[in-house]
């Protein structure tokens, strides 16, 4: 194959009821070099006999106890042998756009390319610009990474439900990498995981900060500003 591999990651722990659809939708893509790689939370509801029935679809699959989504994360990206990785939801389904996305655009490999999901039944979000990025972060499932992020960083695991957030600061403020949006839908994300019931208070914490310390001077501004106001107001965030 001359395409490049693209590694598709997903996280999991009693995933029985949408596992399959989420490996099928990989499984139907048209492009033709792709990996799947799966770490299980040591699920007991049945997900570990429905994986084991793809056989070796499936590239890799282990499935041990872990520390939360991030410690799974940085297990599967040591088995993962893509030029490009894609994090994928057990409760999300990739598109059809998915495979046009990966066999047209991945070109550079300083270049984190990001595009669209399906969310609440709409299309979003579009280019996210940098004072956007800093205070809401990047849909977590629009985003094929160079694996070079991943030799030089790892997912934090202080952060227990928006490392992937975190993260994506860093690299904003890293001048060997770039954030490149294109206008492909590649997913139907579904809001039903940790993040959707569970705030991070470590990163609240440090989410300023990391503002300050990888962003432009203007969105430096912006965001203190917006902190001050919040503060004043008698808010948290």
């Amino acid at each position: 194959m001359n395409k490049p591999k693209v590694s598709i990651v997903c996280v999991t722990r009693n995933a029985a009821d949408c596992i399959g659809r989420c490996v099928n939708s990989i499984l139907s893509q048209t492009y033709s070099n792709i990996e799947l790689v799966i770490q299980d939370g040591n699920s007991t509801d049945g997900t570990q006999d429905i994986l084991r029935s793809y056989g070796d679809k499936i590239a890799y699959w282990k499935s041990e106890p872990d520390t939360g989504i991030y410690n799974a994360m940085n297990k599967a990206l040591d088995k993962a042998t893509g030029e490009w990785v894609y994090f994928v939801g057990a409760d999300d389904a990739l598109l059809p756009d998915f495979s046009l996305f990966v066999d047209k655009e991945l070109e550079e490999k300083s270049a984190i390319y990001y595009a669209n999901v399906i969310y609440k039944g709409v299309k979003t979000k579009g280019e996210v610009k940098p004072y956007e990025q800093a205070k809401h972060g990047i849909f977590h499932q629009t985003i094929v990474y160079p694996m070079q992020v991943f030799r030089k960083y790892r997912y934090d695991e202080r952060y227990k439900v928006v490392a992937d957030y975190a993260l994506n600061l860093k690299l904003h403020g890293d001048k060997e990498f770039r954030f490149v949006y294109r206008d492909y839908t590649i997913a139907m994300y579904n809001d039903s995981g940790i993040s959707s019931y569970s705030e991070d208070e470590v990163f609240r914490k440090d989410h300023l900060q990391l503002v300050l310390h990888n962003f432009e001077w203007g969105v430096k501004l912006r965001f203190l500003f917006k902190t001050l106001k919040a503060k004043i107001k008698g808010g948290t965030k």
